[in-house]
């Protein structure tokens, strides 16, 4: 049976330095562990995602994309900042989600935002997010600012290694593989 690692960018944006952070996350675990991987952003949920007030009202295709979110073995998570939070759709979207899909699951939290003065975004409102969940929030979490991107992607050394310090924690809950395997993610 494949383990799943499955990545959720709460931005509706493409390109999005949010959605590369997950990616390269999300890259980089599939490489190390025996999983595979697949990305998701806000966008991937359609309209529907802003009428709906439960998840039964969701569209087909956007319904779909939660149950994968929701089987996965692991997540990593992500959101820009916005007026010092997480975004509200993805809030609406977490909303729809029972209190009881992620229990002991482990999720690798993330942000993204324009400066360092948001950095605690991840400690201050994801982890407790998660924490109603009774998710298993890994240790490290990765909050990369403007200046961590060149080109839209990830750059800094420090993020990347950050990254790759929150990316390790993942090892109890997959093995690794015996030779990194090259993990490219479509957009």
């Amino acid at each position: 049976m494949t383990r799943t690692l499955i990545g959720l960018s709460g931005n509706l944006d493409r390109p999005s330095k949010t959605r590369a952070l997950v990616q390269t996350a999300v890259a980089s675990a599939a490489s190390r562990f025996e999983a595979v991987g697949a990305v998701f952003d806000l966008a991937d949920f359609g309209p529907s995602l802003g009428t709906a007030r439960r998840v039964e009202d969701l569209a087909p295709t956007a319904r779909s994309a939660l149950d994968v979110i929701l089987a996965a073995d692991a997540l990593i998570v992500a959101s820009p900042v916005y007026k010092g939070s997480y975004t509200g759709l993805f809030k609406h979207l977490i909303d729809l989600i029972d209190p009881t899909a992620l229990r002991g699951k482990p999720v690798l939290l993330a942000a993204t935002g324009g400066g360092d003065r948001h950095a605690l975004v991840i400690e201050h409102q994801l982890r407790p997010l998660f924490g109603f969940f009774e998710a298993q929030t890994l240790p490290t979490g990765v909050y990369a600012a403007d200046r961590d991107f060149n080109d839209g992607q990830p750059a800094s050394p420090a993020l990347n290694d950050r990254l790759a310090r929150a990316v390790d924690q993942l090892s109890p809950f997959f093995a690794r593989r015996t030779q990194p395997e090259v993990f490219v993610l479509s957009a």
